[in-house]
């Protein structure tokens, strides 16, 4: 197979212009009302009643919650059901159906002759219809699609023109929670007509090493330029190498550039650099776009797996839903790092946008932090999930979108591979097969440099029809006892775990007796945090251990999933209340379950882990069996129970429940201190970690993830608020109502107690801890300043912490 090599994309910001260019970000005061308005396109229309909101927009995470919003009478085939069954919460019980309709007032200056203007949308849920002074410019209907127009002819110059969308969502047209609304930015741009067409710049890196580097930059331009100039920068400004294009092949100018020493992109070094391309016509600019990219590699071979920079390593990835808890799917900066940043420091380096084409904002991220992505397509092609899915635009935009998507982003280093689609029922019968070659193709056109996958679940089919065969990467959805059997019969030599685990799991949530369940449903509608339970379909995360670590052919996994996201709350899938995944790593809050901590003792090994479960506040209890779980790093420890060894235990390779984890499943509860030594490999110790019985609720303790944050009205500050006795150990049985106030210049934004049968709504200052925590948001505002977080609860004594707002200069290179 090909060497598969680097890459990189553009990002401005709102008025800042680049020779020619102007992108100005429509983000403030839109109009915005659910209903169907057929004369709300008109530039007269009043809609002075309307809503006045910011964009990005989520118009339905604010609820309330209903198993009446978008019930579904349905056998889901992926979890082997036969007979269908009310879903009631498999789109987060939210109102994200319906029609509704979002109007923009702006101006635009007099243009000169050769100016043009666009209007780009990174996102709008869903089925998209655009207008510009009354007049239809066009739609686009998958709510996860980038798409833009050519506005120029509609405009009024010099004076207020009207931008009216509108979206409608239909029932049954999702497998979890889309969002609603224009939930990503929205730009005008202006630009020349003899420019560099949209998307129209491709960076690669043929020849990668630490010695030297060629880059070629592939041009594509509009009207009539003479020559494009490239420029490698730093991010700090010094130039690197330029070079001088004046021949085109029907608009398409090159430039090779090579650059000694390159420092190489990598999870552990993410090293970027600036592309700065720029247009003449007889000497004078006309465009100019700037681009970060990254130097690296990418190789997927029978014999050596996946190589990153020449390297062979194996992925730890995870998937990610788009939405962001209790901000709903709105994109927001500061929400998707804080995301990025704990899966990093659980030692994952690889993301799987799942199933949905990625924001910019979150590849930008993985760019800067040094995470790996797949960037996924589709859940759906022609064959249907849901009645009202995506298999009713296929046909029509299946090319577009994946067009859109390559071109889009196919400058990000982070991006290795593109996935096709998600468990498409298409996987079945021979055109299915076409149409997985027919998507491929596609993406080979559009990018000959990267593999295309698919999430493949139905795996003994796809072995037998030769789906998974013509695959660049197959990918196994679960079905791990299928993987010696799928690597026999595949051509590829290798299989990746595009799918793993799907262990469920509630934070801070123990049942007993402690064992391995398929399918199992407790009273409380939680799952156990003993990470022993799956659905009947996936299974621990053991399983995918063992197989990576004892094939060289399977590349790596992709857990589902890192955080918990809205709907499909298996396996409470006909339970209410029930609303969103019990499958995260990490909670709906963005708080860690126990499995974090698992997989942080597999993957990041940098780091000492040594995580003790469960909590030790077990009244009524006493004197029964009360297994103890530590995950460590560490291949041996020691427990005690108030002094008391309870002997120790040594990881086991030839046991599958004690290869990963230490286990002591005959321990008694009795209240006290629960301690764990940890030993090296010659017996010395290393570490040591305690619970304790906590006391009764005494304060808050309050830890805020960043106390400084940016006055830009945008950014975020997460708030861990946790019950602590007196002596300020936490309470993890403890689930009290809290009150919340911001004062000072930032404003309460939402909170998450991180329950999925929780029906108290984010947006309200009021929540109840569930296990002893929660996660209150605070925003800023536009002016710099000090505002403090107060909360209060019944019976406990308040908390406050401070957040500093600072203004600070907005930068595209430089400030994240």
């Amino acid at each position: 197979m090909m060497k598969r090599i680097t890459f990189i994309l553009v990002f401005l910001v709102v008025n800042i212009s680049y020779g020619q260019m102007t992108e100005t970000l429509l983000k403030e005061n839109w109009r915005f009302s659910k209903g169907d308005f057929e004369t709300a396109k008109n530039v007269d229309f009043n809609d002075s009643e309307w809503e006045k909101v910011k964009v990005p927009h989520d118009w339905a995470i604010k609820g309330p919650f209903d198993k009446k919003h978008d019930a579904q009478r349905v056998a889901i085939l992926q979890d082997g059901e036969k007979m269908p069954t009310e879903k009631s919460g498999r789109t987060g019980a939210l109102p994200y159906m319906g029609t509704a309709w979002y109007r923009l007032k702006f101006d635009t200056p007099k243009r000169l002759n050769q100016e043009k203007v666009l209007i780009h949308f990174d996102g709008a849920m869903s089925e998209a219809k655009v207008y510009v002074n009354g007049h239809y410019i066009g739609e686009h209907p998958y709510g996860y699609g980038y798409f833009y127009f050519d506005i120029t002819q509609y405009l009024k110059e010099g004076s207020q023109n009207t931008l009216a969308v509108r979206l409608h969502n239909e029932p049954k047209s999702s497998r979890w929670y889309p969002g609603a609304g224009i939930y990503r930015k929205v730009k005008l741009i202006t630009k020349q007509q003899n420019s560099i067409k949209r998307w129209g710049n491709t960076i690669t890196t043929p020849i990668v090493s630490p010695v030297k580097a060629k880059v070629v930059v592939k041009t594509k331009t509009i009207g009539q330029v003479d020559e494009v100039k490239t420029t490698i920068k730093t991010l700090n400004g010094k130039i690197i190498i330029s070079s001088i294009s004046k021949e085109s092949f029907d608009g398409e100018y090159e430039n090779t550039l090579a650059v000694e020493r390159p420092e190489l992109w990598s999870p552990e070094h993410p090293n970027l650099y600036q592309m700065v391309t720029t247009t003449f016509v007889k000497g004078h600019q006309t465009d100019e776009i700037i681009e970060k990219f990254g130097f690296r590699s990418i190789s997927f071979t029978s014999d050596k797996g996946f190589e990153l920079n020449g390297v062979r390593r194996k992925i730890k990835g995870v998937c990610l839903h788009h939405d962001l808890g209790p901000l709903g799917t709105a994109i927001n900066r500061s929400a998707l790092k804080r995301q990025l940043v704990m899966m990093k420091e659980m030692g994952a380096d690889a993301i799987r946008t799942a199933h949905n084409m990625p924001s910019i904002e979150q590849l930008e991220l993985c760019d800067e932090l040094g995470l790996m992505v797949v960037a996924e397509s589709f859940d759906e092609w022609k064959k249907a999930k849901v009645d009202n899915g995506y298999h009713r635009f296929f046909d029509e935009w299946a090319e577009i979108d994946v067009q859109h998507l390559v071109r889009a982003t196919k400058n990000h280093p982070s991006i290795i591979m593109w996935s096709s689609g998600n468990e498409v029922p298409d996987q079945w019968g021979n055109e299915g097969v076409k149409r997985a070659k027919w998507l491929q193709d596609i993406f080979h056109k559009e990018d000959p440099t990267r593999p295309v996958t698919v999430g493949m679940d139905q795996v003994e089919a796809v072995m037998a029809n030769g789906f998974g065969a013509i695959m660049d990467v197959p990918g196994l959805n679960y079905r791990t006892q299928l993987y010696e059997e799928a690597h026999e019969k595949f051509p590829q030599g290798f299989v990746l775990g595009s799918e793993t685990a799907s262990t469920v799991s509630s934070r801070g949530v123990y049942h007993f007796p402690v064992k391995e369940y398929k399918v199992k449903k407790h009273d409380d509608f939680q799952s156990s945090s003993y990470d022993m339970e799956a659905c009947p379909w996936s299974n621990l995360p053991e399983d995918d251990f063992i197989l990576q670590d004892d094939f060289d052919w399977v590349l790596g996994e992709f857990v589902w999933t890192g955080f918990d996201y809205l709907g499909e709350p298996s396996p409470y899938n006909e339970e209410w209340p029930s609303r969103s995944s019990y499958f995260g790593i990490c909670d709906l809050a963005g708080i860690p379950k126990d499995r974090f901590y698992l997989y942080k003792s597999r993957w990041n090994t940098q780091e000492e882990t040594l995580h003790i479960l469960p909590h030790w506040n077990w009244e009524g209890r006493e004197g029964k069996v009360t297994p103890i779980y530590v995950y460590t790093n560490y291949n041996k420890a020691e427990l005690f129970i108030n002094g008391v060894s309870q002997g120790v235990r040594i990881k086991d390779k030839t046991k599958r429940l004690d290869r990963y984890r230490l286990r002591w499943m005959d321990t008694k509860y009795e209240a006290g201190v629960v301690k764990v030594v940890a030993y090296n490999d010659n017996d010395e110790i290393v570490v040591t970690e305690e619970i304790k019985t906590a006391g009764k609720p005494h304060h808050l303790r309050l830890e805020a993830d960043r106390s400084t944050i940016k006055a830009d009205g945008e950014d975020l500050s997460f708030v861990t608020v946790t019950v602590v006795d007196k002596n300020d150990n936490p309470c993890p049985t403890a689930n009290i109502q809290l009150d919340f106030e911001v004062k000072g210049n930032s404003t309460f934004k939402a909170v998450c107690n991180g329950d999925a049968t929780s029906l108290q709504l984010f947006h309200k200052p009021t929540m109840k801890t569930f296990n002893g925590k929660l996660v209150a948001i605070v925003q800023s505002s536009k002016s710099k300043g000090t505002s403090e977080l107060v909360v209060k609860g019944k019976g406990v004594k308040s908390g406050s912490i401070k957040i500093q707002s600072i203004q600070k200069k907005d930068n595209s290179l430089t400030d994240k």
